[in-house]
C-alpha cells in the first residue's frame, strides 16, 4: 500500500512567541521533522497543508504573515507538495484527494497540529474517502481547552482525541514506533 506523509498546519503561529502556542508544539515539530527525513530519504510523496485564515475576525495564520508560513523545522523543499486550506479539514475545498490519487496514494501518515481540530478532521475524512491512516501522536500537538468553565489541559485534550482516533479511524502510534515498524 504506497503511502504519503500529510505534515498538517506546522506553522509558526503555533509555535512560542506565535499567536496561537500550543503545548509541545516544537517537541511535535521536531518528531515530525524526523518522520518527514524519513520520507524524503525514500523518495515518497510528501504534502505540506498550510491553513489561510479568511473568515472575519481571524487573529492567527493571517494571508501573508509570518505566522502563517511553514515552521522551518518541516520546511518545504522543491518539488514538494504545499496545499492551502480555510478549513480544519485539510480535504474540504483543496485538491489533496485529487493530488494523492495522482500519486497512487492509499495510506496517510499524519503529523500536525491541533490534535482536536485539523488532525482529527483530516484524519476521519480521509478514513470515509477509504484511505488508510497512521497519526504519529507525538508529531502532533494541541492547547488547553475551556469547557463550561473548566480547563481541559492539553495531553488530555492530545490523549482523548488520539484515543478516539485509534479505533477505527486510524493507527495511532509515536515516531519511534512507526520507525522501527515500516518503511515509508
Amino acid at each position: 500500500m504506497k503511502q504519503g506523509l500529510v505534515l498538517i498546519d506546522i506553522q509558526n503561529d503555533y509555535f512560542t512567541g506565535g499567536a496561537m502556542e500550543l503545548v509541545g508544539m516544537e517537541s511535535a515539530a521536531e518528531r515530525a521533522g524526523d518522520i518527514l527525513n524519513r520520507f524524503r530519504d525514500a523518495g515518497t510523496p510528501v504534502f505540506h497543508i498550510q491553513h489561510i485564515s479568511n473568515r472575519p475576525g481571524a487573529t492567527f495564520f493571517l494571508p501573508d504573515s509570518a505566522g502563517a508560513q511553514i515552521n522551518e523545522a518541516v520546511s518545504p523543499t522543491p518539488g514538494e507538495t504545499v496545499i492551502q486550506k480555510h478549513y480544519p479539514n485539510s480535504f474540504r475545498d483543496t485538491d489533496l484527494l485529487k493530488q494523492l490519487e495522482d500519486e497512487g496514494i492509499e495510506k496517510l501518515v499524519i503529523c500536525g497540529a491541533m490534535s482536536h481540530m485539523c488532525i482529527d478532521a483530516t484524519t476521519r475524512a480521509a478514513f470515509d474517502l477509504g484511505l488508510g491512516c497512521v497519526v504519529i501522536e507525538d508529531a502532533c500537538a494541541t492547547r488547553d481547552l475551556q469547557h463550561q468553565g473548566q480547563t481541559i489541559k492539553a495531553g488530555d485534550v492530545h490523549a482523548a482525541f488520539m484515543a478516539a482516533l485509534a479505533a477505527p479511524y486510524a493507527q495511532v502510534v509515536s515516531c519511534t514506533d512507526y520507525c522501527n515498524a515500516e518503511p515509508p
